[in-house]
Order: structure tokens, then C-alpha cells, then sequence
């Protein structure tokens, strides 16, 4: 166990420079008194790790100084090698690349931790996409991956969900990808939003230096976003009850209608429910799916609208 704290010790110095015990503390899950005494075992193992005190001081290695990766445990090789999401690796370009990457590091493994890593892909399959999935228009991915990654300033053309054609100067941020769906993040008059690249209809990277709002971090910026969407999201709760039979569909929702509570059965065998909709029209055409065997107890407008879309279909297949 000490060794593996060792060994992420160096790599973390490599990666960041300067840590301070504190920083290192934290990210290790120890004490301080424990970095102290890790970096005492280090010196005297000959690795130059200096410590400099002061506001801006910590721990750091001396003279560039780089280990090799042949400290890695097994666990830790098993899970380089799980397969990854292809498809955005190919959209983002490094489909070729990720590939290579892990042949060499395959080729610098000891033998028996590469017999193992080649196991890894024969038993473990990642497939990160739902069983619908709709093909993005993905034409202007490649201008908004080069202004994030030239940090130039962006001209783009965007439709938005009512349909209308928006013109913006935006600074870009990031690249988001939620399921197979990628989403560009950009601050506009320094606020920071988020696009759907399937929206962008036209893009032009600027000259202009991109200006990137101090301490934005993307991941956290996601997070966030994703909090305040799903609380934002309509709410169109209906209580219900159905039939055994139907019970089994009941649970295969979609993405339209989330279960809130499941009852136990009546006097008749039916089960009571409770679902959450977006809005009333999704509600209405699930429940007529089931047909007989779904009765909306509340509310009793969609009762109503039930009915009345019913004497529409009904007055509909028997005309004439």
C-alpha cells in the first residue's frame, strides 16, 4: 500500500510541479505527518524531491526528474486497458492515436501484467450508448474543436429549440459529450452556456484571443448545469392504477415518464402508481398505450382529455 502512495506521490509532482503536504494529503487520503514521512522514505531511496517553504512553497522534484511507469499495479493496468468509447474518440479525431498509445504502452509492460491487459478487453465490454440513438448533425465539430483548441474567439450561427436562427460571438471552453450526444461550452458577455453542436449551423473560428473566465473548470461548470437542468425540468405528476398484466410494461417507462412510486395491490389485484411526465400530452398518449389496463385516478383533467381523445379516435376508425 505505501508503495503505491509512493509512487502516486511522484506522479502527482511530475504532473503539477509543486504540491504542497497539505495538497498532497488530501489527494491521497493520509495525513500530513504521513507525506513527511513518504518523502524522508523517498529521499533516501535517491529520488531528489525538495521541499521549499513560504506562501507559494511545497514539495517538488529536482532537475526535471521522471519515473517510468513500471510501478503500476495490476488493477491499475486492467483498468487502462477497459475498452473506451470509440465513437467520441473518433469524433474528437484520436480513434488512430488511442490505439497506438496503448500498443506502446502494451509493448512496455512486463510480460505477465500484458498477458493480463489483453485479457482485460476479452472480458469486459463498455457500451456507453442507450438503445436509441439518433445521429447528430456533427458538421461543425471540427471548426468548434479547433477554436478550443487554438483559444481563439468564435463566430457561430445557432438554432435554437423554438426554431430561430441566432448569430453570436462566443469564447469557447470546452467540449461536453452526455451519452453519444456533444454539447459545446462557450461564455457569451461572460456568461457561460452550453450549445448543442447538432444546432450549430454555421461556425467561424476569429482571430481574437479566446477570454477565459478565471477559474472556470468544465467539469464542474457540467455538473452544475446538469443540477439546475433536471431541477428546471416540467413536472406533471399522475396517480394511477393498473392492471397485473400490464405491470411488466409499467416498469420499460422510456424516457418520457419516470416511475415515482409503486403501491401494492388493491382488493381487485390492480396496482396503484405514481408517474412523473414533462407535460400533459405525454401523459395523455401514454396512458391510452395501455389501453384498458391503466385508469388515471388524478388528475382528473387528464381524466377528461383521455376520454374525450378516445370519442376522437373511436368517431375516427368508425366513420362511414
Amino acid at each position: 500500500m505505501r508503495a503505491d502512495r509512493l509512487l502516486s506521490i511522484l506522479m502527482l509532482l511530475q504532473v503539477h510541479g509543486r504540491l504542497t503536504a497539505h495538497e498532497l494529503a488530501e489527494r491521497l487520503e493520509v495525513s500530513e505527518r504521513t507525506i513527511h514521512r513518504d518523502m524522508e522514505a523517498l529521499s533516501s531511496a535517491g529520488v531528489p524531491v525538495t521541499a521549499e517553504r513560504g506562501q507559494s512553497g511545497g514539495w517538488s522534484l529536482l532537475d526535471n526528474y521522471q519515473t517510468t511507469l513500471t510501478g503500476l499495479n495490476l488493477a491499475e493496468i486492467q483498468a487502462l486497458f477497459l475498452p473506451k468509447p470509440t465513437h467520441l474518440l473518433a469524433d474528437l479525431g484520436w480513434g488512430q492515436a488511442f490505439e497506438a498509445a496503448l500498443l506502446k504502452l502494451l509493448a512496455a509492460l512486463p510480460t505477465a501484467n500484458r498477458q493480463q491487459a489483453e485479457v482485460v478487453s476479452q472480458r469486459i465490454h463498455l457500451d456507453p450508448a442507450g438503445w436509441q440513438r439518433w445521429e447528430e448533425e456533427m458538421s461543425a465539430f471540427p471548426v468548434l474543436q479547433a477554436a478550443v483548441w487554438q483559444e481563439r474567439q468564435l463566430e457561430l450561427s445557432y438554432e435554437r429549440s423554438d426554431g430561430k436562427l441566432v448569430e453570436r460571438i462566443v469564447n469557447p471552453l470546452g467540449l461536453v459529450a452526455k451519452g453519444s450526444v456533444w454539447y459545446f461550452i462557450a461564455a457569451v458577455d461572460e456568461e457561460v452556456r452550453s450549445y448543442r453542436i447538432s444546432r450549430v449551423r454555421n461556425a467561424r473560428v476569429m482571430e481574437s484571443p479566446c477570454i477565459r473566465p478565471d477559474g472556470f473548470n468544465l467539469a464542474e461548470y457540467w455538473q452544475r448545469s446538469l443540477v439546475e437542468f433536471k431541477a428546471n425540468l416540467p413536472r406533471y405528476e399522475v396517480l394511477l392504477r393498473v392492471a397485473p398484466d400490464a405491470l411488466p410494461r409499467l416498469r420499460y417507462a422510456g424516457y418520457f415518464a419516470k416511475i415515482e412510486h409503486i403501491g401494492s395491490p388493491d382488493a381487485e389485484g390492480w396496482i396503484p402508481a405514481s408517474i412523473r411526465f414533462d407535460i400533459e400530452e405525454a401523459a395523455c398518449a401514454y396512458v391510452l398505450g395501455f389501453g384498458g389496463q391503466m385508469e388515471v385516478l388524478e388528475p382528473l383533467e387528464l381524466r377528461d382529455r383521455i376520454l374525450q381523445t378516445a370519442k376522437e379516435a373511436i368517431a375516427l376508425y368508425t366513420k362511414g
